[in-house]
């Protein structure tokens, strides 16, 4: 009996932080159907225009990590989330009243500065309850939990859409949060400790960088999030640029979407066992070869040529996206795995600086797609290549 009792209770932890995590998913992915209302209502004539609607969320995610994670360390875990959320909710409704794209992207980053919040402080709370290979299983079951919203986020927005305008999207999102909300407030205990707690001061960031930076793993890792992150971030804010425009796909899109994300729920899902067998490093490695090779492959063959037919990208997406399944969580766990005595912190600085490499990597990319998705795989073979080179160096280093 207690183990049952043990094991619902884990899966209602792993499904809490899924869905505090999968807030700034939501945000991202359910907009992308209203992009094209939105061109109309902000005036927006550029396609690559529209893509600054989900990058800009990005830099609101990566830099609010900074303020919220630092104070997480001395106030707790439960009250940052809780004013985080505020932010989001007071945020949405500045987007909801834009007349412009330059209100609009004020609205997006202040978003992702709310969002920042519950999307950092979970792996923070993670950190605080697990360790090592058991938490990067927990870290696969979030991510194969936290896959679910992405995949039906845009049919949730195609749907509003269908009957409301753009606006009631994000009204959803607003509503979503606070039921997530409710739930966190009765059900999550404060995992911040009092020998963990850390007095405030205006040194604590300080201190928490410096110890940060001694530790060449967590840096190393955390670089290699970015670069992986950024190619990544060039398919979401392209997404609709690609399966709309390029291949003219208008109501399919939301599944052709949902499709590719849940290639990469399935491989987060088998990592969740795998990597207790394996271990993270092994696992991140190979998978990483895997996207290196994959993208080299679509580079090679579809070099100064069109789009190939939609079955054959739709393959190429998928190895991908299977591929990230098993990276990413992997690589995150590795990143956190030395500074559990820092771990809010520890997290606001890996967020932050991996949102900083991938905002600008994204956008840097997402220029060059104008006619043709062949920009997405070379910068997936460029971020994979240099991400693998970067592994290569620390495993070298801990040799010597």
């Amino acid at each position: 009996m207690q183990s049952k009792t043990k094991e619902k209770s884990e899966f209602e932890f792993i499904a809490l932080m899924a869905f505090l995590m999968a807030n700034a998913a939501l945000s991202i992915d359910a907009i992308l159907p209203g992009l094209n209302g939105m061109a109309i209502s902000l005036n927006i004539t550029e396609s690559n225009d529209l893509q600054l609607i989900i990058t800009m969320i990005l830099v609101g995610l990566g830099a609010g990590q900074l303020v919220f994670g630092t104070l997480s360390d001395s106030f707790g875990r439960k009250p940052m989330v809780y004013v985080g959320a505020l932010t989001f909710i007071l945020a949405s409704f500045i987007c909801v009243s834009a007349q412009s794209l330059e209100v609009m992207l004020v609205g997006r980053v202040l978003q992702g500065i709310g969002l920042s919040a519950p999307r950092s402080i979970s792996i923070s709370i993670i950190r605080d309850s697990y360790s090592g290979d058991n938490m990067a299983r927990i870290m696969s079951f979030i991510t194969t939990l936290f896959i679910i919203v992405p995949m039906i986020a845009p049919m949730a927005g195609q749907l509003v859409l269908e009957s409301f305008t753009w606006h009631y999207i994000i009204l959803f999102q607003i509503g979503f949060i606070l039921l997530v909300l409710v739930w966190f407030g009765i059900r999550q205990k404060e995992t911040l400790t009092k020998a963990n707690k850390n007095k405030f001061s205006t040194s604590l960031f300080k201190n928490g960088l410096i110890e940060f930076l001694k530790i060449k793993q967590t840096v190393v890792y955390t670089i290699i999030s970015g670069l992986i992150g950024g190619a990544f971030f060039v398919y979401l804010s392209a997404s609709k640029q690609i399966f709309q425009d390029q291949y003219g796909l208008t109501t399919t899109f939301v599944y052709v979407f949902g499709a590719l994300a849940f290639s990469m729920g399935v491989s987060s899902f088998l990592n969740s066992f795998l990597v207790i067998r394996f271990g993270m490093k092994k696992m991140a490695t190979y998978f990483l070869i895997i996207f290196i090779v994959a993208s080299m492959l679509y580079c090679i063959l579809f070099f100064g040529d069109v789009n190939p037919s939609l079955p054959v990208i739709m393959i190429f997406f998928a190895i991908q996206f299977l591929s990230l399944g098993f990276i990413f969580g992997n690589i995150r766990s590795l990143a956190m795995e030395p500074i559990g005595h820092i771990a809010g912190v520890g997290a606001a600085i890996n967020g932050f600086v991996s949102t900083l490499m991938s905002v600008p990597i994204a956008i840097f990319i997402g220029s060059f797609l104008i006619d043709t998705a062949y920009p997405i795989f070379l910068g997936f073979f460029i971020c994979g290549s240099l991400s693998l080179a970067l592994m290569v160096y620390l495993n070298r280093s801990k040799k010597k």
